[in-house]
């Protein structure tokens, strides 16, 4: 049955997520064959309303879980009891940094990054090698973005592709995030492996700051 649940949640079906969880609330805290909870199934395939419906389940949250979905009270406790999930790696190769930054948890990523998360750390996922400040900038959390940088990010840092923060900026149209990446020190030269700069991605919100 848990693997019906996490069809439907890819299929988007609210109904048979619903009838799922209301007949067996403890599908809620399966995982899948990836280590993935249902909760961060829903979010990666960009059904956020499944999430919620899911939460209302009151499943218990892994520290991933709680970043993911801004539930701060619940991801102290488990830092309380164990300090080291600050920096600790999900199934699929994330820290919790990676996915408060990813989801636009601005508190969550504040914690952490007081909890002693690592600003810097490279995501260990064979297909997307990437640092929470890609995550933010590519998600488009201006405010993560910021925090990020404060805390010691390097602007300039490149993830498979030859992508830097600004480059997904520049594509996302993201000005405030585009504007505090070249405050900080993002080299507008730096192309992509396909010889792309950020200017060459910028859209009409963002192009001026590239001269």
């Amino acid at each position: 049955m848990s693997e019906r649940l996490f069809e439907a949640i890819a299929a988007g079906d609210e109904d048979a997520v619903q009838e799922l969880v209301d007949a067996r609330p403890e599908l809620a805290e399966q995982r899948n064959e990836a280590g993935l909870s249902p909760v961060l199934h829903a979010l990666y395939n960009g059904k956020a309303d499944l999430a919620e419906r899911l939460l209302d389940a009151n499943p218990a949250l892994d520290v991933f879980d709680a970043a993911s979905t801004g539930r701060t009270r619940g991801m102290e406790e488990l830092l309380d009891g164990e300090p080291e999930l600050a920096r600790g790696w999900s199934a699929d190769g994330f820290t919790a940094l990676h996915y408060a930054a990813s989801f636009g948890q601005e508190k969550a990523a504040r914690i952490l990054l007081e909890r002693g998360a690592e600003v810097e750390v490279v995501a260990r996922n064979e297909s997307i090698r990437v640092t929470p400040l890609h995550s933010a900038a590519s998600g488009g959390h201006a405010a993560i973005v910021k925090l990020l940088l404060e805390a010691g990010a390097d602007p300039n840092v490149a993830q498979d592709g030859g992508f830097t923060p600004l480059h997904s900026a520049a594509q996302n149209d993201d000005r405030e995030s585009a504007e505090a990446l070249l405050a900080a020190g993002a080299d507008p030269s730096l192309k992509t492996d396909e010889g792309k700069t950020p200017a060459e991605l910028a859209g009409d919100g963002t192009r001026d700051l590239f001269g």
